[in-house]
């Protein structure tokens, strides 16, 4: 008779709300990320010389680049929060905290080969 009440509990569990939320962030952080590296490698190949380090363009790209370092942080945080939730289910904690730390660790990765090379 427990083995049902426990598969009844587990039915009704509901997703994280943290966890979702953390899970739209690392897509919408990937698609971003993906623009950003995009629009960076479009200018760099465009312009003679490559792209100035002090333009407008690039400084702007730059910032963009490190705002969605930060918004990645904070899902990664609320998937965290969202993996310590009880009677939650964890799918969306655990993709939106592996897809956001692993984002975060590229950009960085590609801001410091980025450094090396100038």
């Amino acid at each position: 008779m427990e083995l049902g009440k426990a598969t009844m509990e587990k039915a009704e569990a509901k997703h994280s709300r943290l966890g979702i939320a953390s899970f739209i962030i690392s897509i919408i952080g990937w698609i971003e990320s993906f623009m950003l590296l995009a629009v960076a490698g479009y200018y760099e190949a465009t312009r003679p010389g490559g792209m100035d380090e002090t333009s407008f363009t690039s400084i702007i790209i730059g910032l963009f680049l490190f705002l969605t370092i930060f918004i990645l942080l904070v899902g990664t945080g609320l998937g965290i929060a969202g993996l310590f939730q009880k009677d939650q289910k964890r799918i969306f904690p655990i993709l939106g905290t592996v897809l956001n730390s692993s984002l975060i660790v590229t950009l960085i990765s590609v801001i410091l080969v980025g450094l090396s090379a100038s």
